[in-house]
C-alpha cells in the first residue's frame, strides 16, 4: 500500500506541479510548459517566465510541504501527541520572531542568514512550549501542550508585530506571517535543496528508531533503544526542516498536523514508510494549495496561509476534542 501511495502520490505530484506553472497572470498551456522546462528559449518570454518566476516557486512549494509535514511526523511520533506540530507547538512562530530581529536589528541579511536566524528560532519556540507546559499539573498532556504551543504563538507573534511597527519592517514581517511562496527565486532553491538532502536523510536514518519511541519511552528503552539520542537528533531535524521552510515560506501552518495523521491512516504505523509518504503528500498539498490561492480571487492572490489554515482548523479542532480526556 505504501509503496502505491509513493508511486501514485509522486505522478500526482509532478502533474499538479506541471498545472501550477501553467496557471497565473499570464495563462500558459501544458505542451509550452513542457518545451520550457526540457527545451528552454531564453528569447521566448513564456520560457521565462516558466523558467524565472513559476518552476522556483512550484519546487519550494513542494520542498516547504515536504518538511513541515515530516517534521510534524517526527514531532508526533517523538512527544506520542497526536497535537504536535511546526504551527502549534510554537516552531514557525518562533522562527518568524527570529526574522523579525534580523530585519529590525540586522537590516541586508542573507538569504543564508535569514535561515540561521530561523533555526534559532524554532529551538527557542519549542524550548518556550515545552518548557511552560512542564510547570502544569499532571504532566505533559497533549492538550496542555497545545494550549501552551498556542499561548507561546501568541506571544512570539505579538512581540514580532510590536518590532514590526516600532522599526518600520512590518510590510516584510507581514509577508512571513501571511506564508506563501510568490517570488521565490532560484537562490532560495539552492539553500533548500541541500537542507531537503541533510535533513530528509537524517529523518529517514532515524524513522526505525522513532517507531519503537512512538509506542512510549519505557518500552523503547526495554528493547535497547536509546531514546535520548534519538530525541536529539529528530529535534535536529525538526529545527532543520522547519527553519529551512519558514526561511522561505514564512508561517505557512497546519500541513504538519494534517498529513502525518493522512498518512498513518493510510500506511500505518511503521515511520520508515510513514516519512517518504508525508514528504510526497505534504509536498502534493502545498502544491495544490498555492494552486488554489492564485484561483480564489484572480489576478489578487490568496494567503497560501490560508488556505492551508481553512483544512487544519477543524481538523485541530476535532483532535483537540478527541483528546480532551487527557485534559
Amino acid at each position: 500500500m505504501a509503496t502505491i501511495i509513493l508511486f501514485v502520490g509522486l505522478i500526482v505530484l509532478v502533474l499538479s506541479g506541471a498545472l501550477s506553472i501553467s496557471f497565473g497572470a499570464a495563462d500558459i498551456n501544458l505542451k509550452t510548459v513542457w518545451t520550457g522546462v526540457f527545451e528552454f528559449d531564453p528569447n521566448l518570454t513564456s520560457h521565462q517566465i516558466i523558467q524565472e518566476l513559476r518552476m522556483p516557486r512550484v519546487i519550494a512549494a513542494a520542498l516547504v510541504g515536504a518538511f513541515l509535514a515530516v517534521s510534524g511526523a517526527i514531532m508526533q511520533g517523538m512527544t506520542r501527541n497526536p497535537l504536535a506540530s511546526p504551527s502549534i507547538m510554537g516552531v514557525t512562530a518562533g522562527s518568524a520572531f527570529m526574522i523579525a530581529i534580523a530585519f529590525a536589528f540586522f537590516p541586508g541579511t542573507s538569504y543564508i542568514g535569514l535561515m540561521i536566524w530561523s533555526f534559532v528560532g524554532a529551538g527557542l519556540g519549542v524550548g518556550l512550549v515545552f518548557t511552560i507546559g512542564s510547570f502544569s499539573k499532571g504532566g505533559l498532556t497533549p492538550v496542555k501542550l497545545a494550549l501552551a504551543g498556542v499561548a507561546v504563538t501568541a506571544l512570539l507573534q505579538s512581540i514580532s508585530t510590536a518590532i514590526a511597527i516600532h522599526f518600520n519592517v512590518a510590510q516584510d514581517i507581514m509577508f512571513w506571517y501571511a506564508g506563501g511562496v510568490a517570488g521565490t527565486r532560484w537562490v532560495m532553491i539552492q539553500i533548500l535543496i541541500p537542507v531537503a538532502i541533510i535533513g530528509l536523510i537524517l529523518a529517514l536514518l532515524v524513522a526505525p528508531s522513532i517507531t519503537v519511541l512512538s509506542l512510549g519511552d519505557d518500552m523503547a528503552k526495554g528493547l535497547g533503544q536509546r531514546t535520548a539520542h534519538v530525541k536529539i537528533v529528530g529535534t535536529i531535524v525538526v529545527l532543520l526542516l522547519t527553519g529551512a521552510a519558514v526561511a522561505v515560506a514564512g508561517t505557512i501552518g497546519f500541513i504538519g498536523l494534517v498529513i502525518p495523521h493522512i498518512t498513518r491512516f493510510l500506511v500505518g504505523v511503521d515511520y520508515r514508510w510513514i516519512i517518504p509518504c508525508a514528504a510526497v503528500l505534504g509536498a502534493l498539498l502545498l502544491v495544490l494549495a498555492d494552486l488554489g490561492a492564485r484561483m480564489i480571487n484572480p489576478p489578487f492572490e490568496t494567503p497560501v496561509g490560508a488556505i492551508t489554515a481553512m483544512i487544519g482548523v477543524p481538523f485541530f479542532l476535532y483532535l483537540a476534542r478527541r483528546e480532551g480526556k487527557g485534559f
